[in-house]
C-alpha cells in the first residue's frame, strides 16, 4: 500500500513538472498578469517572466519533496518584495499576480489530471501542500514589501496627492480639480509618466513649471503645464509623455504617456520621448492579440531557425533599430558585420519576410521583439 502511495505521489509530480514546463504557459500567465493586474502591466516582461519562472519552480521542488519553503526560497521571495517595493508597486498588486498564475496552473492541472486518470482526492493533497507553501511565502513577501517601504511614498495622502489622482481620472472631476490647484490651462495640459526609481526627475519637473507630481499605481506621474525639455530626463532615466489637453481628457492622455513609455524603452530610448514620436511602436505594444497572430504564422520558421533563433532575432532587430547599417548592429551584439548581415538574410529565407521592404521591416521588427520576449 505504501509503494502504491509513493507511486501515485510520483504521478502527481510529474503531473505538476508537466504543466509548469509547458511552452506556453509562462506566456500565458504573463499575458494574463500583464492584462488583469494594471500595476504589474508596466513593468517589462522580462521582469514578470523571469520572478513567475523563479516562483513556479520553487513551488514545483517544494510539492515534490512535500515541504515548505526553505530559506533560500524565502530570501528570493524577500528580494522580490523589496524590487517590487522600489519598483512602486502596491502589495495588493503583487499578490493579484501571483494569484493569476496560481490559478492559471491548477487549472490547467486538473484538466490534465482528468485525462490522465489521477485522482481529484491526489490531487487536492497536492494542492494543500502548495497552499501550505504559498501562505509562508505571503507572509515573506508582505513583511519584506512593508520594510522596503513601498505603502509610504513621499507625500502620500497630501491635498496634491488627491488633485493628481482628480485630474488623471479625466471628465468634469479633472476639470474641477484643475481648478482647485490654480493650473493654468489655457495652453493645455501635459502628463509625464516615468518609473517610480527616475533619480532626480520629480526636481527637474518642479523647478521648470507649474505641476503636480506623485506615486501613482506603481508609477511617477506628473501633470505639468507646459512641455519639458528632453534634458529634464537625463543618466539614462526614459519618461513618456502625452499632451497638451484639455483637463477632462487627462484620463486618455495618461495612457498615451504610459503607452510611450512602454514603447521607448522597447528601443532603449531615454530622456523625455512623447508618444507621437514612437506611435508606430505604441500602437503595436497595444495589440497582443495580432501578437499572437504573428507568432503562430510564423512558428514553423522559428522551429526552423533551432539554436540559432534567438541570435538571428536578435541581429535583425538590432540591424533594424540601428536603420539597416551593418556596422553599429554588429558592435551592438559584439559580431562580425557578416554574421549581421548572413542572419538577416536567414531570417528574409525562413520567414518569407523582406526586411528591406518598408512595411516588411515593421512586421520583422515587431516579430522579433515578440520572439525574444
Amino acid at each position: 500500500m505504501r509503494r502504491m502511495q509513493h507511486d501515485e505521489w510520483d504521478s502527481v509530480v510529474d503531473l505538476i513538472e508537466r504543466v509548469v514546463g509547458e511552452d506556453d504557459l509562462l506566456p500565458s500567465v504573463v499575458s494574463g498578469v500583464r492584462t488583469l493586474v494594471r500595476e504589474i502591466a508596466v513593468l517589462p516582461t522580462s521582469d514578470i517572466a523571469g520572478h513567475t519562472r523563479a516562483l513556479l519552480a520553487a513551488a514545483t521542488r517544494a510539492v515534490a519533496a512535500r515541504r515548505g519553503p526553505t530559506e533560500a526560497e524565502l530570501s528570493f521571495v524577500e528580494e522580490l518584495g523589496v524590487t517590487r517595493a522600489q519598483q512602486g508597486v502596491p502589495i495588493e498588486a503583487v499578490l493579484g499576480a501571483i494569484h493569476v498564475a496560481e490559478r492559471a496552473i491548477w487549472s490547467r492541472a486538473r484538466e490534465l489530471a482528468a485525462s490522465g486518470g489521477i485522482s481529484a482526492y491526489l490531487l487536492f493533497d497536492a494542492r494543500e501542500l502548495y497552499d501550505d507553501w504559498s501562505e509562508a511565502v505571503r507572509s515573506r513577501l508582505i513583511k519584506a514589501h512593508r520594510a522596503a517601504g513601498a505603502d509610504r511614498y513621499p507625500g502620500a495622502g497630501d491635498r496634491d496627492l488627491t488633485i493628481l489622482r482628480r485630474l488623471l481620472e479625466g471628465g468634469s472631476a479633472a476639470t474641477l480639480a484643475a481648478a482647485e490647484a490654480g493650473l493654468p490651462v489655457a495652453g493645455g495640459l501635459w502628463v509625464l509618466v516615468a518609473r517610480p526609481d527616475g533619480t532626480g526627475l520629480a526636481p527637474s519637473l518642479r523647478d521648470r513649471a507649474p505641476a503636480l507630481i506623485g506615486h501613482v499605481d506603481g508609477l511617477l506621474v506628473a501633470v505639468l503645464t507646459r512641455a519639458p525639455s528632453a534634458r529634464v530626463a537625463e543618466g539614462g532615466v526614459t519618461a513618456g509623455l502625452a499632451g497638451p489637453a484639455e483637463p477632462e481628457e487627462l484620463g486618455a492622455v495618461r495612457r498615451l504617456a504610459l503607452a510611450a513609455l512602454t514603447a521607448a524603452e522597447s528601443t532603449r530610448r531615454t530622456g523625455v520621448v512623447h508618444v507621437a514620436d514612437v506611435a508606430v511602436l505604441a500602437a503595436v505594444a497595444d495589440r497582443a492579440d495580432l501578437v499572437a497572430v504573428l507568432l503562430d504564422r510564423h512558428q514553423p520558421a522559428w522551429t526552423a531557425l533551432g539554436a540559432n533563433a534567438e541570435p538571428v532575432a536578435l541581429a535583425v532587430r538590432a540591424w533594424l533599430e540601428a536603420g539597416r547599417e551593418v556596422t553599429p548592429a554588429a558592435e551592438r551584439l559584439f559580431v562580425h558585420p557578416n554574421t549581421v548581415r548572413n542572419r538577416v538574410q536567414r531570417f528574409a529565407d525562413v520567414t518569407g519576410i523582406d526586411p528591406y521592404d518598408t512595411f516588411g521591416a515593421m512586421n520583422a521588427w515587431w516579430l522579433c521583439r515578440a520572439w525574444l520576449t
